[in-house]
């Protein structure tokens, strides 16, 4: 069963010269799908990506992939900074963590949807799969107002940081060993 949270949809942006980028970080597949004609303009540019999934989309794209993490945008930039690229750009969505010393620009909106009525109460005694911190904060939020006690509701979340966004007091919280759906499906099935 599917509860959309969110609708994404792509944001008029302008990009910058080349000439004043080092490299691309990509941190999700949004970015790639939404980017348009002006992330086209940034394809000659290394990308670093956040994911195998993230790093698939660029390649598919035309982007050249010289990195990939497997855990957080934290880890990608690094990976980034290790290769020696300094000048970073982030093509992102509008509700995105900020990165020290990444110059960020929103090419993507993942909008709030409003959810159909009930939907809290087909979340109880299942699990429910959160792939972002925001999607994690917006489904603790459903399930408290909806009137369903938490315990009764298994998590299963992309990342530690989903996991942590999502809060305490859930029946279980499973969490990938790698931001993908393949880890994600992996900690389901192994569960006890």
């Amino acid at each position: 069963m599917a509860i959309p949270l969110f609708v994404v949809r792509p944001v008029a942006w302008t990009a910058p010269d080349p000439s004043s980028i080092d490299a691309l970080l990509l941190t999700s597949a949004n970015a790639v799908r939404h980017g348009g004609g002006a992330l086209a303009e940034l394809s000659a540019l290394p990308v670093v990506a956040v994911g195998a999934a993230t790093a698939a989309a660029a390649r598919a794209a035309g982007f050249t992939v010289v990195d990939h993490g497997a855990t957080d945008a934290a880890a990608a930039l690094a990976l980034a900074r290790a290769r020696g690229f300094a000048r970073i750009l982030h093509p992102a969505g509008r509700d995105r963590i900020a990165l020290e010393g990444v110059v960020a620009i929103t090419v993507y909106a993942s909008d709030i949807v409003d959810v159909p009525p009930g939907a809290a109460r087909q979340m109880a005694d299942r699990i429910v799969l959160l792939h972002s911190v925001r999607a994690a904060r917006r489904v603790a939020a459903l399930i408290d107002r909806g009137g369903v006690a938490r315990a009764t509701v298994s998590i299963a979340a992309l990342s530690p940081a989903v996991a942590a966004a999502v809060g305490d007091g859930w029946r279980t919280v499973l969490v990938a060993a790698r931001p993908d759906d393949d880890a994600l499906f992996a900690a389901i099935e192994s569960r006890d």
